[in-house]
């Protein structure tokens, strides 16, 4: 990646709207205006993050290995003070204050329903509509012709 572009971060800023989104990845500027739309995610995740460093968000996603090296195609440049080396034919960025060095995450399970709140649930309603139209079928009149 001989000849890369070196933006600041002050540049980098100026890129924040949805005709024109830039954002910094692993010290990798990317030019994602194109991506917006295709974003799984949404471009309101996209735009959040424009103009800024988004490595932490990157991250914390736990994208899948697709997404990360989709990371290449959008790369405009990279950011001042980060160098990018080729390393076992993988390109990554060194000279940055590593920010994925301890990631932390946790995921939210539901709760298995406890035994009542079933009932309630569903049983409760169908007893009553049951009951409801059971009294309708043995109240009601019968008409003579």
């Amino acid at each position: 990646m001989e000849n890369q572009r070196v933006f600041t971060r002050s540049q980098i800023l100026q890129h924040k709207s949805e005709k024109d989104c830039w954002l910094v990845i692993n010290g990798r500027v990317l030019d994602v205006t194109k991506f917006l739309e295709e974003h799984p995610g949404g471009k309101e995740v996209l735009m959040e993050v424009a103009g800024k460093d988004a490595t932490k968000e990157f991250d914390a996603i736990g994208h899948s290995k697709g997404a990360q090296n989709s990371v290449l195609k959008y790369q405009v440049g990279v950011l001042e003070g980060a160098t990018v080396e080729e390393v076992g034919g993988m390109e990554t960025v060194t000279g940055m204050e590593s920010k994925t060095q301890e990631m932390s995450a946790f995921v939210v399970k539901e709760d298995p329903k406890a035994p009542s709140q079933i009932f309630y649930e569903f049983f409760l309603p169908l007893l009553v509509a049951t009951s409801y139209f059971g009294y309708r079928f043995l109240t009601r009149e019968e008409s003579h012709i």
